[in-house]
């Protein structure tokens, strides 16, 4: 049985149109008809008092409203010709958010949107494609617009953005609000002021020429004779780690913070850790590659990718303790990874691979992880013996 339309479900058809930002940017859908649903003429016979109520009903409707129906007449058998309601018409926008109380918002609106393009026209396209988020951000406004205006009038500045100074906007308001800004900054600024090859979000600053927080490097150093002024454990930005002098003969590089810290003593050498993916921060300490560097990940498809990535800038980096030997020695503390990655790893040697290959595939158990910190500390020592 077919259900007659509803005045609620007139409503939720509005609604849809405005969760579609249609009512506020389309000028064209006006006048706007909502047909409705009622009885046929088989209906009219069969369901007559439930039809001349739902007729009453939008008659009503139509008087209390004081919005037009459409009426079209059903030939029904049994009781002759009828007038039935066939749609609703909604003549302009202001009648169709009055309905659903959106008229505030539809003004609202249309005052947020001439004071935006008043000052950046070219942002018209983003304002039709955004216009319920023109009206999330409605407080913010005069402060986004002050920072879009800020940027194109300094791009690229060079400045943290701890130093902008501009009324009401500080650090925290635009890293809140580094999504919208992003978009809305791709459009205003020309194009040689952006730097495309940074994501426009993680690396927001890079991307408009903020100054960003400098990458550190923490470290531990692992013979005594190297300690500065006493110090072995230590933490630096990543430009002063490249331009250390120390007589390291071996690098030793691990994901886990507690590995790090727990490492043993080893004559002339170093350990890093903590990076994770950060090891781009490495790419510029060049005096590494007159090192020997061991890097120490867990063994599982993101512990390979982080190799991987190390021999872009150190390929004559080996691995340890990420060997197949090591990996069945410890099967008592296989774990899962939660989000493997199976992309290609063309900087990993035939052994690294092939166990690579081997968790991509789940070949040995699916998702299968062993996470460096479980691996027994004893086996790290013997395998330092030998290096």
């Amino acid at each position: 049985m077919n259900r007659w339309t509803s005045p609620d479900d007139l409503h939720g058809k509005l609604h849809k149109l405005w969760n579609r930002g249609q009512l506020l940017v389309e000028s064209d859908i006006f006048p706007l008809r909502l047909p409705l649903r009622g009885p046929t003429a088989g209906e009219l016979g069969s369901r007559y008092h439930d039809a001349r109520n739902w007729v009453r009903l939008w008659a009503q409707w139509e008087k209390d409203q004081g919005l037009p129906l459409e009426w079209r007449e059903i030939n029904s058998r049994q009781i002759g010709r009828n007038p039935m309601p066939s749609a609703v018409l909604f003549h302009d926008r202001d009648q169709a958010l009055a309905y659903i109380s959106k008229r505030k918002a539809g003004s609202d609106f249309e005052r947020l949107q001439a004071q935006i393009l008043a000052s950046f026209p070219e942002l018209h396209e983003w304002l039709e494609r955004r216009p319920l988020q023109v009206l999330e951000l409605k407080v913010q406004w005069p402060r986004l617009l002050a920072v879009l205006g800020w940027m194109r009038t300094h791009p690229r500045s060079g400045v943290y953005i701890r130093q902008l100074e501009l009324p009401g906007v500080d650090t925290k308001f635009i890293e809140s609000h580094r999504k919208v800004l992003a978009e809305l900054l791709d459009v205003v600024l020309d194009p040689a002021h952006i730097d495309a090859k940074a994501r426009s979000i993680s690396g927001f600053e890079q991307r408009y020429g903020f100054r960003a927080k400098p990458p550190q490097i923490r470290f531990r150093l692992l013979d005594p004779a190297l300690y500065l002024q006493g110090l072995s454990d230590l933490q630096i930005p990543a430009e002063d780690f490249a331009r250390l002098e120390l007589t390291v003969e071996r690098v030793f590089i691990t994901e886990n913070d507690i590995n790090g810290l727990a490492f043993p003593d080893v004559p002339c050498s170093l350990v890093i850790f903590g990076l994770g993916y950060g090891l781009n921060s490495l790419k510029n300490a060049g005096w590494l590659a007159d090192t020997a560097i061991h890097y120490w990940g867990d063994i599982d498809s993101h512990g390979f990718a982080m190799l991987d990535q190390l021999r872009c800038y150190y390929p004559h980096a080996r691995s340890m303790l990420m060997d197949r030997s090591t990996l069945l020695a410890h099967e008592r503390l296989w774990g899962c990874e939660p989000k493997p990655t199976r992309k290609p790893l063309p900087h990993l040697n035939a052994d690294e691979q092939a166990l690579y290959q081997d968790l991509c595939f789940d070949r040995l158990a699916p998702s299968l992880r062993l996470e460096q910190e479980r691996i027994d500390f004893a086996h790290l020592l013997k395998v330092l013996r030998v290096l």
